[in-house]
Order: structure tokens, then sequence, then C-alpha cells
């Protein structure tokens, strides 16, 4: 398996990810990325494989085909412990990714707007944005998941002073993963349950 680490960022909100991601290089992260996400990061001078590069497939569909990609999905659920899941891994050339940053495509923020119409809504249900979140949520013991801002500083901390994150740091993040999913899909379902394909 390969000794550097691997970040996945891919955010909405980008409220301090230029600090964290200079901080993920400092700490000898490599730092993938997608389309919004890597283009803020590369402005800001730091170093960035985009995932279609990283996987040697295009994104497609207007985006809407980004991330849900073996290779990608792979990387997070691959069992480090686990003999089997390291051979797989190392035959099909999938590398782990130890830490992923992602939130949500704003979909409550879309549907508040006065005028917003379903076709708009339905393109800002995130697909991508969760199953990431969930892979790497359920490998908590070898993958640290961040949604939030406020924990960035947490877990850089914990990289500096100790060369990674506690499983008890892991397993808080991952509990907030299954929050923020179930609150999404929660609002999503709300929606459309409140209006039809006519309104």
């Amino acid at each position: 398996m390969p000794s550097s680490k691997k970040a996945l960022i891919s955010v909405t909100d980008k409220t301090g990810i230029v600090a964290l991601a200079q901080k993920l290089t400092g700490l000898g992260f490599e730092i993938l990325s997608t389309g919004g996400t890597a283009k803020t990061l590369q402005e800001a001078g730091i170093p960035v494989t985009e995932v279609s590069a990283y996987t040697g497939f295009p994104e497609i569909l207007d985006g809407r085909v980004k991330t849900l990609q073996p290779k990608i999905h792979g990387g997070l659920l691959g069992r480090r412990r686990e003999a089997r899941h390291r051979e797989q891994m190392r035959d099909l050339g999938i590398e782990p990714i130890d830490l992923l940053v992602v939130n949500l495509y704003a979909f409550e923020k879309t549907v508040s707007r006065p005028g917003c119409t379903l076709e708009e809504a339905i393109e800002n249900i995130d697909i991508g944005g969760p199953a990431l979140l969930r892979a790497a949520a359920k490998n908590f013991q070898d993958v640290t998941v961040l949604t939030d801002p406020a924990d960035y500083d947490r877990v850089i901390r914990e990289w500096e002073t100790g060369g990674g994150t506690t499983l008890e740091t892991r397993y808080d993040l991952a509990r907030k993963v299954f929050l923020l999913t179930q609150r999404y899909d929660g609002a999503i379902s709300q929606y459309l349950s409140g209006r039809t394909l006519h309104d």
C-alpha cells in the first residue's frame, strides 16, 4: 500500500477550506478534488489532483457523475486491516483515501427561494456527496470524515500532534455524517411530499 496520505475535498460551503487544505498539504497529504473546489484550491496555489485525472474517467452528464467510481469508493471503503482488501486494492490500483471533506448541495436554501422550480430543486439534490460521506463514515476505523468547518481545527490538531486522528474522533465525526444525511434526505422528502409535478 502507498505510504502517502490522501484527502478528497469536495465542498459547496468553502468556509475555511483553503486554510484546511494548506495545512493538510503541509502534513504531507495529496489533495484530490473536483470542480469548483479544485479551482478554488488551485487559485490559492495549493497542489491539487483532479478526481477525473486520478481515476482516468472524466466528469460526465453535466457534472452529475464525478466521484461515483470504484477507485474513489474503494479507497474509502477498503479495510486496511483486512489482507484480502489490501490485496484487492493493490491488484486494482486502488489507493486508500484517509480523509474525506464533503458538504452537500444547499438543497434547503435552494427550495426556500421564492419561485424555485421543481427542476431547480431536483438539480440541487446531491447524489455523490451523501454516497461519499456514508462510505467514509461506515469505514470510520480507517477514514476521517469532515462535514462541518467547525471540526477542521480539531482534526488538524490531532494530525499535527499525533500523526493521525483518534478512533474516538473518527467515530464522533461518523455519527455526525449519519445525522446530516438523515436530515438532508428528510428535507428532500418533505419538499417533494408537499408539491405535485404541476405546482
